[in-house]
């Protein structure tokens, strides 16, 4: 196993923190191989801590990349803790570009409390897995851990509207047209934009 903490995709920089994850995505991209995009394994030997994240950044100027992606082979707000200080970390050095979280969006479940605040001031774009229209298909796709999972997430979508600058729902385009429908039509009503992402294998 590898500690692939920082990997490029495009002009992007991905965070990956950890390969915890309370959900199990029937299209998830870890099933498909040991990295993503051309990156080193993904496949953490241990979850990293602060100091290792910091060492990691030591190797790249900020200043080349566009953006920074807290997304890799798990869910980040399983490390909400790390995801925290890191982003503070980094927008604190010299060009730092905009952040972006791509997450399940059960962060709340996570950690049993409200988390959408915590992102303030640090996140500047969450993009959030919608993943179905509907509850039922929602978790036959996610098939998260939690039964109240598919009403979490829509709250915490609509929580993080008043604390972080952009927010968008995401569907794979492996779905139906009928449940991309019914997507657009659930993120319309909240009020965030849905973006239908295409299948990479």
């Amino acid at each position: 196993m590898a500690m692939t903490i920082l990997y490029p995709v495009g002009k992007a920089l991905y965070i990956n923190l950890t390969n915890q994850c309370p959900c199990n995505c029937t299209f998830c991209i870890r099933n498909n191989g040991e990295g993503a995009y051309g990156s080193d394994s993904l496949w953490l030997e241990h979850d990293p801590d602060f100091e290792e994240v910091k060492a990691a950044f030591a190797a790249y100027d900020l200043s080349q990349w566009t953006e920074l992606v807290f997304c890799g082979y798990g869910e980040p707000t399983m490390r909400l803790e790390l995801l925290i200080e890191t982003a503070a970390y980094v927008r604190s050095l010299p060009d730092c570009p905009p952040i972006r979280l791509n997450t399940n969006g059960l962060s709340d479940l996570i950690h049993d409390r409200s988390t959408a605040q915590d992102l303030a001031g640090l996140i500047d774009v969450v993009s959030i897995s919608l993943n179905a229209g509907t509850e039922a298909e929602y978790m036959a796709v996610t098939r998260p851990k939690w039964e109240n999972a598919f009403a979490a997430m829509q709250r915490f979508a609509v929580e993080c509207k008043q604390f972080v600058p952009k927010v968008m729902f995401t569907v794979v385009d492996v779905i139906s047209k009928e449940e991309i429908a019914a997507a657009q039509q659930m993120a319309d009503a909240a009020g965030i934009p849905l973006r239908v992402r295409e299948y990479t294998p």
